[in-house]
């Protein structure tokens, strides 16, 4: 790879209550790239993620995130990151913008309103849903808003958890468009999923995580997609062994 590495797992060996969850995994997701890192339920997917976020520490080997080991660096990496989990953990009682909002303060980084409109627009957040409150909002729309404050955070790296779990088809879509903009920015894109199709249609890159064994590595051809009849074929015969 020609890129600049942002994200590395060397030999990642991770323990969970004393059993193992990911083993000896490696792999490493390049500037401005889309990673999919795809696994059934259990694989050790969000591990993946928590270790590069220092909230699991490995026991063996080593993550690594803008060139540093994320052990004992943990609040540096964190600036430069956004993390968008399976359920965005926002505030029902708040409309839109006061959850943005409040989150951008937290985090030290206040944009003034228009910035916000425009991010909500980008993700296609409907106009007229932006004063109500999230209690009234679908799974899909409470996704919206927090992948617009990820935006907002203007940070170099997203990391995210199931980002299409409960959107509809349209939605996705529009959610993979947005994606491939933020890549062709320069932004870094590490997601894990069970969504074979939805992977390929996104990432030029997928790991096939199996019982916490990197056991593939799929990459787009230099036009074009993944073959996802292919990779879905590989996913069928992980979870038949």
């Amino acid at each position: 790879m020609s890129q600049q590495q942002v994200l590395e797992a060397q030999s990642l060996t991770v323990q969970r209550g004393g059993r193992p969850v990911l083993h000896d995994v490696s792999f490493a997701v390049g500037e401005g790239e889309v990673f999919a890192l795809l696994g059934g339920n259990g694989a050790g997917k969000s591990t993946t993620l928590l270790t590069f976020l220092g909230l699991i520490e490995p026991h063996q080997g080593r993550a690594m995130a803008f060139g540093q080991d994320v052990q004992g660096n943990e609040d540096a990496i964190r600036r430069k990151a956004a993390y968008l989990p399976e359920t965005a953990s926002l505030y029902a009682h708040l409309n839109a913008w006061e959850n943005v909002s409040y989150f951008l303060e937290l985090a030290r980084s206040p944009r003034p309103r228009d910035e916000l409109s425009q991010a909500f627009d980008e993700v296609g957040l409907p106009a007229d849903a932006r004063d109500r409150r999230l209690e009234s909002y679908s799974k899909g729309m409470r996704q919206k808003v927090a992948i617009a404050l990820a935006l907002l955070r203007s940070v170099p790296l997203l990391l995210l958890d199931e980002p299409t779990s409960g959107l509809d088809p349209v939605a996705i879509d529009e959610f993979n468009a947005l994606i491939t903009a933020l890549a062709e920015r320069g932004s870094t894109v590490m997601m894990v999923t069970h969504d074979v199709y939805g992977a390929c249609q996104v990432a030029r890159r997928v790991g096939l995580l199996r019982r916490g064994e990197l056991v593939g590595t799929f990459e787009a051809p230099p036009e074009g997609m993944i073959d996802a009849d292919e990779l879905h074929r590989a996913f069928a015969r992980s979870h038949a062994s």
